[in-house]
């Protein structure tokens, strides 16, 4: 009579085995889910910083693909799409974000700067007026200077500069881009102050030097600046200011540097050599 109680007892206890076997089996596969994601978003984040550009558009493409619904993937493919200089395919795939519920304000931002990037600043203007005014970020002002540039609305334009280099640690590129607007308004002294103020947040900016030189010859002033520079640099920059000498009709000055220029560079300077022979070319004729 004891027999049916024992099976019971069995059973129930083979019952209760299978029961904690499938516990057991559901709690790991969710730890290995885990895994998979946190190693998945390592992935990404390595695929997105370094390594080939080309490679990382290949890898988001290909697992967003695969998971149609992941707006992270989406993202990530956007994203690598402008580090491999394709800012037309990364507006396209903004554009899908932004269709997303969960598109954020620093959506916007990206797909507006791919939007500059693609040469649409009109469009990239709207998508920058999506953005709330409590979303005050370097890159959000930063790409607000840039248009407000683009529309020669100076004011405005001097205003988020200001905020922009305000709003980061490292705002030699600003700057740069400041000076540079200046110059385009014939601005030299404005631009030259700031072009040096990128040399000084980053001392190895070579454009900024270059613009420097230009602010400076642009007011006739035709002695190198004092900055760090290489000596290659130098020759480099000497050149620079020898055409905008020649292009302000001093020619002697503008001869006196090439042939600095040509004195200066280790090596042989082609593009410094060929302007001064045509220079030459055009005064014997």
């Amino acid at each position: 009579m004891r027999h049916p109680v024992f099976l019971a007892l069995c059973f129930g206890s083979v019952v209760a085995l299978s029961a904690c076997q499938q516990a057991s089996e559901s709690e790991v596969n969710r730890a290995m889910k885990s895994v998979n994601v946190i190693d998945e978003s390592n992935l990404n984040d390595i695929m997105l910083t370094v390594g080939d550009p080309n490679e990382s558009v290949a890898y988001f493409r290909k697992t967003a693909a695969e998971n149609p619904d992941r707006v992270d993937l989406k993202r990530g493919l956007a994203k690598s799409l402008i580090r491999a200089q394709k800012p037309q395919e990364a507006a396209s795939v903004w554009a899908e974000v932004m269709r997303d519920p969960s598109a954020t304000a620093d959506d916007h931002v990206a797909y507006a700067d791919a939007l500059i990037r693609s040469n649409n600043w009109k469009q990239a203007e709207a998508e920058l007026n999506k953005i709330p005014p409590t979303h005050e970020t370097f890159e959000r002002y930063k790409l607000e200077a840039m248009v407000a540039d683009s529309n020669k609305d100076w004011k405005k334009a001097d205003s988020f500069y200001e905020i922009a280099a305000g709003l980061t640690t490292a705002p030699a590129g600003v700057y740069n881009n400041w000076g540079y607007s200046k110059l385009t308004r014939n601005d030299f002294k404005g631009a030259e102050r700031l072009f040096f103020d990128a040399i000084t947040y980053d001392p190895s900016l070579f454009t900024a030097k270059n613009n420097l030189v230009l602010s400076r010859g642009a007011q006739r002033q035709y002695e190198m600046p004092v900055i760090k520079m290489t000596q290659t640099e130098r020759a480099q920059l000497l050149h620079t200011l020898a055409l905008t000498a020649i292009k302000q009709g001093d020619v002697q000055i503008g001869k006196g540097l090439l042939q600095e220029a040509i004195d200066t560079h280790p090596q042989h300077f082609d593009a410094a050599v060929r302007s001064l022979e045509a220079l030459d070319a055009n005064v014997t004729n």
